[in-house]
């Protein structure tokens, strides 16, 4: 799936997608930024990213809540990967970033039905769920059919 863009006046602030269990936020930082130059902040709620020594580039609740410790970032290639781990496994967020350009109907509709499908892949591994399609609205994978099995989706 493509990654949805998060533009402002005309520039690629951040890209994003997200799964059953994670976010990502892609961030293409100017040329000469290194990895130890950067301060980035996570916390349940809220993602600080600026350089050290000046006032944050982000600094932004988050759309959802995430699990702070299972959260991280990498720097690699020239492009900042956050990381995140959400609270609430198989929600569709809006938008990555409170305000900050939600997802159409139809966008919103592909992500739920994607994270559905994961559902059901991860709790069902022996069928196959890639040609699978929904008629109508997706319903939401947090509660659909009894609700996650979190013993089949994080192999406990």
């Amino acid at each position: 799936e493509k990654r949805k863009k998060f533009e402002h006046n005309g520039r690629t602030i951040y890209e994003w997608e997200q799964d059953l269990e994670e976010l990502n936020i892609y961030i293409t930082p100017p040329p000469g930024v290194e990895k130890n130059i950067l301060n980035i902040t996570i916390t349940e709620n809220h993602l600080c990213v600026g350089i050290k020594g000046n006032p944050p580039f982000i600094n932004e609740d988050f759309a959802g809540l995430v699990s702070k410790d299972e959260s991280y970032w990498t720097f690699s290639d020239g492009e900042i990967n956050i990381l995140l781990q959400k609270a609430l496994v198989g929600t569709t967020w809006p938008s990555a970033l409170k305000g900050h350009g939600e997802l159409s109907e139809v966008d919103k509709q592909q992500v739920s039905q994607k994270i559905l499908l994961e559902r059901f892949q991860r709790e069902h591994p022996g069928f196959d769920f890639s040609q699978a399609n929904f008629s109508g609205d997706a319903p939401d994978a947090t509660t659909f059919m009894d609700g996650i099995d979190y013993s089949k989706i994080h192999g406990k």
